[in-house]
């Protein structure tokens, strides 16, 4: 939102429902206001949008149980969740063919990394593997 000739940002600010502690809470929380702070720089409106990041939470959350909500799929070291999220993203990056990037290259199977000219194959999961070696 702008405001004379500024753009601010609103983040807003949770509470926990009354009587239950965030440890235990299964319901959102309660909205109790914002807070109004500027943003410095000239961004490009055109382009700002939480579309791709939630996108992108979204895939996250689907495609690895440690990050489903609720579950008890958690790593127990933090080396392991680290390791957990590089090997999701490198399928994801590497292996798996994508349907809209595959329609873009005229039915040829394309991973992101290929359309980002950084790979020029799709990657088995043989691949991936042996890197670890």
């Amino acid at each position: 939102m702008f405001h004379k000739g500024k753009l601010l940002e609103r983040p807003k600010i949770f509470d926990s429902p009354t009587g239950v502690d965030n440890e235990h809470r299964y319901s959102p929380a309660v909205c109790t206001g914002i807070d109004i702070r500027k943003i410095n720089g000239r961004p490009d409106l055109d382009k700002a949008g939480t579309s791709y990041v939630e996108r992108q939470n979204l895939t996250m959350r689907m495609g690895m149980r440690r990050f489903t909500r609720l579950t008890n799929g958690f790593s127990k070291k933090v080396e392991n969740l680290a390791q957990a999220v590089s090997l999701h993203y490198m399928h994801y990056n590497f292996a798996r063919p994508h349907i809209t990037l595959t329609k873009d290259a005229g039915g040829h199977a394309t991973t992101p990394a290929m359309a980002a000219g950084v790979e020029n194959h799709v990657w088995t999961t043989r691949e991936i593997a042996a890197l670890l070696d």
